[in-house]
């Protein structure tokens, strides 16, 4: 039987991914930081779990020793918005930004290495960036700079881990979920974002979820080293307002 790690199971995307993995017939264990939320998600879709903050550099190979199977599929659903000047950003707070979204998925990637080697037929990693990245926003520089690593990861470990496992990351604009609350619990703000993008509205965790699970399946099986755009056109269309 296959199986899915996904970091990030608890949140608005993990959670929505691990729906569509189970329902295609996928062995899927959760990680995430909040054991209530994650219990409850587990709970709804019948996964097993481990709670683990990815900011603990040990948590990585105790998530890796609890699983029981070769991996076919690993996702690294974690993400941060910190939206600061540069002038007022500390040290702390971009290192914060980098350990959370890109060291920790290439520590994901790496305790989970003899697993996904293991998987027969090929495994694919699946990783978050941002469509800030290739845009430039104001006040987006901690942010793009993590996510900004983790297209160059991205792109490293496709070459390197090559033709066994496949990497690819996903790069979404604003979408609605618990993490984008500050800027879209004002219905103002959230329509006033929504009409920057050309498709006229948010992003939901199912737009990226759908796409996760594509690229863990054996559909993108010719697919790797790439990072999708998965942002109602944000990085490549003027929107007509």
């Amino acid at each position: 039987m296959t199986k899915v790690l996904i970091y990030g199971g608890s949140g608005a995307t993990g959670a929505a991914l691990a729906r569509l993995l189970v329902a295609a017939g996928h062995n899927v264990h959760l990680t995430g930081r909040s054991e209530s939320r994650l219990a409850a998600v587990a709970a709804e879709v019948g996964t097993s779990y481990t709670v683990a903050d990815v900011m603990d550099e040990t948590s990585f190979a105790r998530v890796s020793a609890e699983i029981d199977h070769p991996l076919s599929g690993l996702v690294y659903a974690v993400g941060s918005i910190t939206l600061r000047q540069l002038a007022h950003l500390s040290a702390r707070a971009m290192a914060d930004d980098f350990h959370l979204n890109a060291l920790g998925a290439a520590l994901a990637v790496q305790a989970a290495l003899p697993a996904l080697k293991a998987a027969e037929g090929g495994a694919s990693v699946v990783l978050f960036s941002s469509v800030a990245v290739g845009q430039g926003f104001a006040n987006h520089a901690s942010i793009s700079m993590a996510k900004g690593a983790v297209e160059g990861l991205t792109r490293a470990l496709a070459a390197e881990l090559a033709p066994h496992i496949r990497v690819n990351a996903i790069a979404p604009s604003l979408t609605e979920t618990p993490l984008a609350e500050p800027l879209t619990a004002d219905a103002r703000m959230a329509a006033g974002i929504a009409q920057l993008h050309a498709l006229q509205r948010l992003g939901r965790p199912d737009d990226l979820a759908e796409i996760a699970a594509f690229l863990i399946s054996a559909r993108s099986g010719w697919i790797s080293g790439q990072v999708l755009g998965v942002d109602g056109g944000r990085s490549r269309l003027r929107s007509r307002g």
